[in-house]
């Protein structure tokens, strides 16, 4: 009887639905102990508000009714308005349509509604944002109405009775709209404009996900976990180069299809070993590929040669396949990673009795991580410019953090996703100030007493980047300011509460780093021999223009070419990887991957002179180095054609940075400390017309200074004029081309130089 009981349950094993691109790892069914566990980590989720009441739920219906209704009523008008038949207006239909956590079921208590306005052909968006916009206007209960016509994804953000919504509009090409249209229609994207497809893909891309998990309440509840723990460690912003909630999603909907069966708490403590273990960048899917002749772009790195060098790629499941996580940098994936690792060693603790689900939900100290950290300051005179700024420099952090992964010297640039009220006594122009920290980990350098380094052209680049923005869209405005300092640990009582800093001190990242190996790159390590003394070096002469700050490129050592060509032969090994996965019919990858360490900074105690000249700026000389951008979907890529340091190019505003064993030679700051090695004859060549061209330069600019001397004239400041009218949309990043606005605004302008001792 026993076997005939196995042998129906080894048949239904074998009858269950296969989900994702490879066979389950495992089909194990929950024990009791299991269930134990997934209600002790549900108790321990209670107190941080991830479960709504019946009442809250309710409401959102409510609320979500409301507004279908809304919708209704408006596209009715407008087919009136634009004399279609009363028989064809009494049909035409219109549908609000839900996306993001809300679809997903795992939204917390107070958190938005992602909703989408689907609208028969004949209804305009220009429509969605005169005539629904001013119906809204005009509606009770609607509170903070605004309109982001320019956004990547055009939207009308709105409070509804007390709930936040962010409304994006479609219209498909048909005539009308029904209650049970199904939006996972590849079809449905015909004849559609590229914002409707980005609109529409929300809705697709959350309704594939649930399609593709085999057990929806396991799959929500693991969700919620994973969301909880990723917020509370710090890890959780799309923008700033973690994974947003979509990425979050697909990771989880992984781990489900690999242990269909399993309990929620066993779905975590498994969602910590596959990608603890992963081997990134091997991207993850939930499904093949399908093709479509829709010609739409697509995730491809047969075909996408940036798609290559994507360090952490989870694929959308709907059509047109997107990389989710194109933000992501070195820096942001090794943290995740550690993060990963910690969370599998802790579960473990948690499944062996050991410890409970709360150790899991621990926050980090991340002020007690580092030895360094830049603070980032931006600034406005009101609160409206103070709320508009936060939100264009938060966006753009990620390429200060790729600015500085490209610095020679710094090894890991951490940014805390938390951003703090400033100190006012320090801002005393400016009322409204908010700060974000990033934690720096600087190299060891082998034979050397001293180092100077130089952040000012990582700094420099990254506020001009977005002053240009700022200005290009019409929002820079008198009192807009961002500014850069470096800070010891030591030092950040001077800028945060004590309550703040005086947290239990947990491991540093640096310190878990040193057991686990080091990262996919030939970064040396900084335990040993470290630099453990410091001294001030106020000779560096303030920082009073862009052009000073953009340094002639530094040739690179034979080892970089070594590198370099190492690292142009990835793209081939990276896309048999991708058709491995594509074709493979075992398990996910989930073998031990390459070791990843973030090295230790101990001993390093760098002094800063943070010298500030208020000056108005014309514009940003390029840097010394002939690339030519080249676009490939919204990457940009410097080809380089002359042999001294590719990274000196265009930066990399995406994010993109190594996925190689050997790292792209990195931009060098500080000639003083690298004379050792032979220059191949080309780059000396280049390095002779290089001095000879600065060496006129200079002489000019000598002869101008004297001959102004002569004449008793002040040089006066330069100043551009303002008037372009042309309007980019807010996530497209202007060419190095476009000045820095003056528009009489003073910019703040920082030397950041350091010098590091044995």
């Amino acid at each position: 009887m026993k076997e005939m009981s196995a042998n129906t349950v080894l048949d239904s094993q074998r009858q269950q639905k296969h989900y994702g691109i490879t066979s389950p790892i495992s089909l194990a069914c929950p024990k009791e102990i299991d269930h134990i566990y997934t209600e002790k980590l549900i108790d321990a989720m209670k107190p941080f508000g991830v479960f709504e009441d019946e009442e809250e739920l309710n409401h959102r219906l409510v609320v979500l009714g409301k507004l279908n209704n809304l919708v209704k009523e408006w596209i009715s008008h407008v087919s009136e308005s634009k004399n279609l038949p009363p028989s064809v207006v009494a049909t035409v239909g219109g549908k609000i349509f839900t996306f993001g956590s809300y679809r997903l079921g795992v939204h917390t208590k107070g958190a938005d509604i992602d909703a989408l306005c689907v609208a028969p052909r004949h209804v305009e968006r220009s429509d969605f944002f005169q005539s629904f916009f001013e119906k809204l206007k005009h509606q009770d209960g609607i509170r903070n109405l605004r309109a982001v016509e320019d956004a990547f994804v055009p939207v009308i953000k709105f409070e509804f009775d007390g709930i936040e919504i962010d409304l994006v509009f479609a219209r498909l090409a048909i005539q009308t709209i029904s209650d049970n249209l199904d939006l996972r229609d590849d079809s449905r994207l015909r004849s559609l404009d590229i914002r409707c497809i980005r609109s529409l893909n929300g809705c697709r891309v959350t309704d594939e996900i649930l399609h593709l998990v085999p057990n929806k309440e396991t799959f929500r509840l693991t969700l919620r976990a994973v969301k909880l723990w990723a917020k509370r460690r710090g890890i959780y912003s799309n923008m700033l180069g973690f994974l947003g909630g979509v990425s979050w999603a697909m990771l989880v909907a992984r781990t489900c299809q690999l242990y269909p069966n399993a309990a929620a708490s066993t779905l975590v403590h498994k969602f910590f070993l596959v990608f603890s273990k992963w081997e990134w960048p091997n991207p993850v899917l939930l499904k093949q590929p399908e093709e479509s002749n829709l010609n739409l772009p697509v995730w491809d790195p047969r075909v996408n040669p940036s798609d290559r060098y994507h360090l952490m790629p989870i694929i959308t499941p709907a059509y047109p396949q997107q990389n989710s996580t194109y933000n992501v940098s070195t820096s942001t994936r090794t943290v995740m990673v550690e993060e990963f690792k910690q969370g599998l060693a802790v579960t473990d603790e948690i499944l062996q009795g050991k410890s409970d689900w709360s150790k899991l939900l621990e926050p980090p100290n991340f002020f007690q991580k580092y030895r360094h950290y830049i603070v980032l300051t931006a600034s406005a005179s009101t609160e409206e410019n103070h709320l508009e700024w936060v939100g264009l420099v938060e966006s753009k952090i990620r390429v200060l953090v790729g600015n500085l992964e490209r610095n020679e010297f710094i090894t890991l640039a951490h940014v805390n996703p938390q951003s703090f009220p400033g100190n006012k006594e320090h801002h005393k122009d400016n009322n409204y100030v908010s700060m974000w920290f990033l934690g720096i980990i600087f190299r060891r350098v082998e034979n050397a007493e001293s180092v100077n380094i130089d952040l000012t052209y990582d700094i420099q680049s990254f506020t001009d980047t977005v002053y240009r923005q700022a200005n290009n869209i019409s929002m820079l405005k008198e009192g807009m300011k961002i500014e850069a300092t470096h800070v010891k640990k030591k030092q950040l009582h001077h800028y945060l509460p004590s309550e703040t800093l005086q947290k239990k001190k947990k491991q540093s990242l640096s310190d878990v780093s040193r057991s686990l190996g080091g990262l996919q790159s030939k970064r040396p390590s900084l335990d040993g021999s470290c630099l453990d003394s410091s001294r001030d070096t106020d000779s560096g002469t303030p920082f009073t223009s862009p052009v000073s700050s953009v340094k002639p490129s530094k040739p690179d050592s034979p080892g970089g070419e070594t590198e370099r060509s190492a690292s142009q032969n990835r793209p081939y090994r990276l896309l048999s990887v991708y058709l491995w996965i594509m074709s493979s019919a075992e398990p996910a990858p989930v073998g031990v991957g390459k070791p990843l360490s973030v090295p230790a900074a101990q001993g390093l105690s760098i002094p800063v002179i943070g010298a500030k000249v208020d000056v108005t700026v014309k514009a940003v000389s390029p840097p010394a180095v002939c690339t030519i951008p080249t676009v490939v979907g919204r990457n940009v890529i410097p080809r380089v054609t002359t042999p001294h340091s590719p990274a000196q190019g265009q930066p990399q505003l995406n994010g993109i940075a190594n996925i190689t064993k050997n790292v792209l030679p990195k931009r060098s700051h500080s000639p003083s400390t690298d004379g050792s090695s032979k220059r191949l004859k080309d780059i000396e060549k280049f390095i002779r017309l290089e001095s000879t061209f600065k060496d006129s330069r200079a002489a000019e600019d000598r002869k101008r200074k004297s001959a102004d001397a002569i004449r008793g004239e002040s040089m006066p400041i330069p100043t551009i004029d303002t008037s372009r009218k042309k309007r980019l949309p807010s996530k497209e990043l202007p060419d190095s081309s476009s000045p820095v606005p003056a528009n009489n605004i003073r910019v703040i302008k920082n030397s950041i130089r350091l010098t590091l001792n044995r």
